[in-house]
């Protein structure tokens, strides 16, 4: 696993971190050195998820890190994107289920839900006793969330949930889902355990990306839920659309871990790999290439990092979360491409990381909102105009 636990910080960023926030990523990009890069190939390779890394995970204080309470760790959001950093610098599989775990599963009990919720679920959660899913894409309805065909209807002093989700990472080893559904006042959400009955996952083979991570399906036939298991506090998409932007924040500083173990990969390949009596890197070509790398990897360094401080101010907005998702996750994927063919044929192979990684960030480029999907919230907020409609 070359260059997977190295750092890259041209611009002496890390002079700028607290001691805590190095402490939570040194800790994170330890565990992921020791227990996560030997064996990650394999399971990228048999399209299997390691659970027993949960618990570790868990009394690292990564499930709902920055969340406050309720037996979560309480760590500033720049501590949190560290942690995520070093999570999908290992691979983004394993980020997304940290990811899904925390800033959508958790953060919709702890936004959204009842005090009695968040007091039975949160704390079991944190320390990986249960774990979590997010219901909200469908087979037919992706960036148009809007269009979900999932209902509830009101029966007696509960609910009936129909409908199906898709794309669901975490789904067949998930204890709870939260799943959306309209009802007649617009779209609400629900906590749904594992063994209630009408409800059924299924995963979803043959992915040429995130194979290290459980992907499935969620159908729903007459899911009988009581009011105790409805979230009192999840009226229409904003609430589900804050969890999506919780989500997308963790995604920006994971893109760049991702990016980061390309671009050293590529940089230690080119230095020992002799063409034409010398080395790669001591071509014109060659060094431009790592030179535009590290420009963008510095470039979205700046972006979370001052993301980070704006989030812990309260000060965040939305449009700024699509902003770094849109550009680090497009730039890690570039570097990726660049990366893969700097090793010319070496680079389709598991020796090395990187067509992993590319793989995988085809489909980070895609979830939780794709590109065009923020270009045209940032389009939308820069000229008041709704291109969506």
């Amino acid at each position: 696993m070359i260059g997977s636990s190295r750092d890259v910080d041209f611009f002496n960023l890390d002079e700028l971190l607290r001691p805590e926030e190095k402490m939570a990523r040194d800790a994170v990009r330890a565990f992921v050195s020791r227990e996560v890069l030997p064996q990650i190939e394999q399971h990228f390779a048999h399209e299997t998820f390691d659970r027993g890394l949960v618990a570790q995970m868990a009394d690292l204080g990564i499930f709902g890190a920055n969340l406050h309470g309720y037996g979560c760790a309480g760590m500033n959001n720049i501590a949190y994107g560290l942690i995520m950093q070093e999570l999908e610098a290992a691979d983004s599989g394993l980020r997304s289920f940290a990811s899904v775990q925390s800033a959508l599963a958790m953060y919709a009990i702890y936004s959204s839900g009842s005090e009695e919720q968040k007091q039975r679920y949160l704390p079991e959660m944190a320390r990986g006793k249960l774990i979590g899913c997010f219901g909200l894409t469908e087979p037919d309805h992706g960036s148009d969330p809007g269009g979900m065909e999932t209902r509830a209807r009101r029966d007696g002093r509960g609910w009936v949930l129909n409908g199906v989700k898709r794309w669901i990472t975490n789904g067949s080893i998930a204890d709870l889902a939260i799943v959306w559904a309209k009802v007649e006042e617009g779209v609400t959400g629900f906590i749904v355990e594992r063994g209630t009955p009408g409800f059924a996952t299924s995963d979803i083979h043959g992915k040429f990306s995130m194979r290290a991570s459980i992907t499935s399906e969620l159908v729903f036939e007459d899911v009988r839920v009581d009011e105790a298991h409805h979230l009192p506090n999840a009226r229409g998409l904003r609430a589900p659309l804050s969890c999506l932007t919780q989500a997308r924040y963790g995604i920006a500083w994971g893109a760049i871990g991702a990016a980061r173990t390309c671009y050293l990969c590529a940089l230690d390949y080119v230095k020992s790999r002799k063409q034409f009596s010398r080395p790669l890197a001591g071509y014109q070509m060659v060094q431009r290439k790592l030179v535009n790398m590290l420009t963008e990897i510095t470039k979205a360094q700046m972006i979370c990092l001052r993301l980070g401080q704006l989030k812990d101010a309260g000060t965040m907005r939305p449009e700024q979360v699509s902003f770094a998702k849109r550009n680090n996750v497009n730039a890690a994927l570039k570097i990726a491409r660049t990366a893969r063919d700097m090793l010319g044929a070496n680079g389709i192979v598991n020796e090395y990381p990187i067509i992993r990684h590319m793989l995988n960030l085809e489909t980070v480029n895609t979830y939780e909102g794709t590109f065009d999907v923020q270009t045209l919230i940032l389009g939308r907020d820069i000229t008041g105009e709704n291109a969506f409609d």
